[in-house]
């Protein structure tokens, strides 16, 4: 289990050194914060330090590094690599930068920072690609809860009501429209620190289990740097957008401005952005090795999760936690799989009423301008997540348009963030890498999966395998990557005699 010991302790070295550098180059200072200036309430409230690395934690983990993450190891041990480095060079760069953008412009939504930074038809692009991806968002977690609660009555022997997922599906997002509508700290501020301290001993739990078993052992890195996938399914990019929040995702651009909006200093970012963004990689990390540990290798392939997975995720992680933790894994499945995803899903329709009320600049301390925005944004989410319980739209289908949606929303913030350093500047660098490398993860599946270009080059072999035109996505994929840092480079060069850009985020 070196391989497994090695990425955690990279991970957390990552956040007192690497942190540090992202940290100094954006140069945090004493400035009054939004939360501090406006206080209207209900999104701008001061709140305590440990309570923003909660909530900002819970708002952006969910299902995700835990889904994600079991997704990933199908792959093997090689996606530790994909969520540490990722995790360290752009998950957590995204995240404090996301965060700190915000905080600098008056806890603006991620849409608006961009408009500042890109220019408005990207700004128009962001508010339509967030309210997308927050709404898609806020279905998976409603969906992904409510089915782990009909796993855990069905293994529990009941029956009627309490076993659909239509009936769990309508009290969550009942309690979602509550949670988006009322002031932050009535509800997400009360709850969220216990949630997020059970997320955290789950994955503990996971991992212990996994140690004191002698049957679990997780496969080391460079006995198994292959892909073990059983499909067959490339490496580049479908690891790299299955794996999504456990290593980098643009959904935490739309939750950052939420905890902009209740910093008290600035000094804040580096353990409420940086460090929450370490804290889901480790997460990720613990539940990619269980799905490497726990099943079983068939000719050096993953059919053992594979196997699990087709049952669907609620399945699969119940399936882990009682594995790892027997009866105790009940309760934890309960409260840290059911409660932390919900945790998220509430915050992605407050987030995106709050993105909505940026675009069409409509005051939310008056309540009925809340309950404007509230009612179509959930009423879309029950939509796509009753049509889920009912049978008529594919969960699986909701997950990859947002995997996809999620990273291409990362890439934008990332060039984002590079303008504002030039900008400010400061070593854009440090944003145009990462950025250039979401370019081409994005552009190459967007190519190959199916849901997106795949079905039109792709072709199914006899046995209804997919090959995938790799010889024509992967040379496109680099083209459109150097083509974006190309125009960025040309763009900088362009402004670099324009003044107005110099007090941009000042």
């Amino acid at each position: 289990m070196i391989s497994f010991l090695i990425c955690l302790a990279l991970l957390i070295g990552g956040y007192f050194l690497y942190g540090k550098v992202v940290e100094n180059t954006f140069g945090p200072d004493d400035r009054e914060t939004p939360a501090v200036k406006i206080n209207d309430g209900v999104d701008y409230v001061v709140l305590p330090q440990w309570k923003l690395f909660m909530i900002q934690l819970l708002n952006i983990a969910g299902l995700g590094p835990i889904f994600g993450a079991l997704q990933g190891a199908l792959w093997g041990p090689i996606v530790f690599l994909w969520i540490t480095f990722g995790t360290i060079f752009a998950g957590g760069v995204h995240d404090y930068f996301s965060g700190m953008m915000s905080e600098r412009n008056n806890g603006a939504s991620i849409s608006e920072i961009s408009g500042i930074y890109l220019g408005g038809f990207m700004k128009n692009v962001m508010r339509v690609f967030s309210v997308v991806l927050l709404i898609m968002v806020g279905t998976v977690f409603a969906v992904g809860p409510a089915g782990l609660i009909v796993t855990l009555f069905k293994n529990g022997g009941s029956n009627g009501i309490v076993t659909t997922t239509l009936f769990w599906l309508i009290i969550v997002l009942v309690y979602y429209f509550i949670a988006t509508f009322l002031s932050i700290d009535k509800i997400i501020g009360k709850i969220y620190p216990v949630f997020g301290i059970c997320l955290i001993v789950m994955a503990a739990g996971v991992i212990i289990g996994i140690f004191v078993k002698p049957e679990y052992t997780i496969p080391e890195l460079w006995d198994n740097f292959r892909s073990m996938h059983p499909s067959g399914t490339p490496v580049w990019s479908f690891m790299f957008i299955t794996v999504a929040c456990g290593a980098i995702s643009g959904f935490h651009s739309t939750q950052s401005p939420l905890m902009a909006r209740c910093m008290k200093s600035e000094k804040q970012g580096h353990f409420v952005f940086y460090g929450a963004m370490v804290s889901e990689g480790i997460i990720a990390l613990v539940w990619a090795a269980a799905g490497c540990a726990l099943y079983e290798v068939t000719g050096g392939l993953n059919t053992g999760l594979a196997e699990i997975l087709a049952n669907g995720q609620s399945a699969a992680i119940y399936d882990v936690c009682i594995k790892t933790m027997g009866k105790v894994g009940v309760a934890l499945a309960m409260l840290g799989v059911i409660a932390c995803p919900i945790t998220s899903g509430d915050t992605a329709f407050r987030s995106a009423r709050l993105v909505l009320a940026d675009w069409f600049k409509l005051d939310q301390k008056k309540w009925k301008n809340r309950l404007l925005l509230c009612v179509p944004v959930l009423g879309v989410g029950a939509i796509l997540g009753v049509g889920n319980a009912l049978g008529a739209i594919n969960y699986t289908i909701i997950w990859r348009y947002f995997s996809w949606t999620n990273q291409t929303l990362a890439m934008i913030v990332l060039w984002a963030a590079s303008m504002y350093l030039f900008y400010d500047k400061k070593n854009y660098w440090l944003t145009a890498v990462p950025a250039t490398f979401m370019s081409a993860v994005s552009a190459t599946y967007f190519l190959l999966g199916n849901e997106c270009l795949g079905q039109l080059i792709n072709h199914k072999a006899a046995d209804g395998t997919i090959i995938y035109n790799t010889a024509v996505a992967y040379p496109i994929g680099i083209v459109v990557a150097a083509l974006f840092l190309g125009i960025f480079l040309y763009t900088i060069k362009k402004r670099h005699t324009q003044p107005h850009y110099e007090t941009l985020g000042k």
